[in-house]
């Protein structure tokens, strides 16, 4: 078994070449667009269930990673990571959490939940501000400071507004949250990452889609629109956890925070103009305070004339 890697000398919490932090925003922007639109695709599955949207969507997603390994003849780095009993270990973990956020995440939908689904989103920054200070050691300056802030008060009026604990948002806050940290101490690249992470959950995926065909019939599976959608569902998960993965690596926890605001913020306005989910005087200000947040954390970034994204070494 290989050594544990330490957060504050791995490559990914040292200063990376201004290049790197260029893709590294434009890749964590792309899947952060991608995340933000996902709630249409899945309110067309809604007959479908939740249980069984993840589990095709794992077993596409699967599928699609397989043909980019084969195609670019990284198979061995698959067989490393499994060779790697600390990385096996993580990659466990880590793909128990994307499960549980997928599931938490698509019933949310389905039940019309998604303005707190995106309320979750918005707290997840902060559960990623948390974790790059205590576990990365990341710091921040004052404006970073005010702009967290002030995201931090918007969460609360957002709770206020809702009227009841925040279950769902809390829940899709800290298994991603968790999941984001994990990925990017295993140091796994990105196909190969993701891969290993399906790879653990399609044995369950499988079983479930069988099962269910085995006891109730074909079902959604026999009308060739549904079967579509489903697989619409494998390169809707991969493509933006790719570029996900591959944007982790390369930002800081408390980078990918701030930019995760995009996401949210669509599904958002999905969920009020496309799905027309209530919406009442408390939420909006909290959604206003948030951008404003961003706004902050951004002049910062102009002002410093150094991109976001651009990592402060560990101390």
């Amino acid at each position: 078994m290989s050594a544990p890697t330490s957060p504050a000398t791995s490559p990914s919490t040292t200063r990376p070449q201004s290049g790197d932090a260029r893709t590294g925003v434009l890749a964590a922007i792309g899947t952060f667009l991608c995340w933000g639109f996902l709630p249409l695709l899945f309110r067309q599955l809604d007959a479908v269930g939740s249980v069984m949207i993840v589990a095709e969507r794992t077993l596409w997603s699967l599928l699609l990673l397989g043909v980019i390994l084969l195609v670019t003849r990284k198979f061995g780095e698959v067989r490393a990571l499994f060779a790697d009993r600390r990385k096996a270990i993580i990659m466990l973990v880590s793909a128990v959490l994307l499960g549980g956020n997928w599931l938490l995440y698509i019933w949310a939908v389905e039940t019309g939940q998604v303005i707190e689904a995106s309320f979750g989103y918005f707290i997840n920054p902060l559960v990623n501000v948390a974790m790059g200070m205590v576990l990365l050691g990341e710091r921040q300056n004052r404006l970073q400071t005010i702009a967290i802030a002030i995201a931090a008060f918007a969460i609360l009026l957002q709770a206020i507004g809702m009227g009841s604990f925040p279950f769902i948002a809390l829940g899709l806050a800290l298994t991603f949250g968790f999941y984001g940290y994990f990925r990017k101490t295993v140091m796994a690249g990105p196909v190969s990452g993701l891969f290993g992470e399906t790879v653990l959950l399609a044995p369950a995926a499988l079983a479930y889609v069988v099962f269910n065909i085995a006891t109730y019939g074909w079902g959604a599976h026999a009308d060739p629109g549904t079967m579509v959608l489903l697989m619409l569902t494998g390169p809707a998960t991969a493509v933006p956890l790719l570029l996900f993965a591959y944007g982790v690596q390369r930002l800081r926890l408390t980078t990918i925070g701030m930019l995760q605001y995009i996401s949210p913020s669509l599904q958002f306005m999905v969920a009020v103009f496309v799905f027309h989910e209530e919406l009442n005087g408390v939420r909006l200000l909290s959604f206003g305070l948030i951008w404003l947040s961003l706004a902050v954390f951004s002049y910062d970034s102009f002002r410093n004339r150094r991109l976001p994204a651009e990592p402060i070494p560990a101390g």
